[in-house]
């Protein structure tokens, strides 16, 4: 099985179309309009999970933990 990378630093638009599953994981912990493909589309392509975090008031190690316990190696 190859290793699942969740590179902080990558656009949600990137991160979610290497890894779909991320979807439901980054709507889970707060990321609202990441399921709604227009907004993957466009926002998406601009924001990264830690500028998200810090204009959704998400605590980043939070996030990150969170994608560690589904399984992802992250990388801040």
């Amino acid at each position: 099985m190859a290793e699942k990378i969740a590179d902080l630093n990558k656009t949600l638009y990137d991160l979610t179309a290497e890894y779909p599953e991320l979807i439901d994981a980054l709507f889970e912990l707060g990321f609202m309009g990441v399921k709604n493909p227009v907004m993957r589309e466009t926002h998406g392509k601009q924001m990264t999970v830690k500028t998200g975090c810090g204009h959704l008031g998400l605590d980043l190690k939070q996030v990150a933990a969170a994608l560690r316990a589904k399984g992802f190696t992250v990388k801040e």
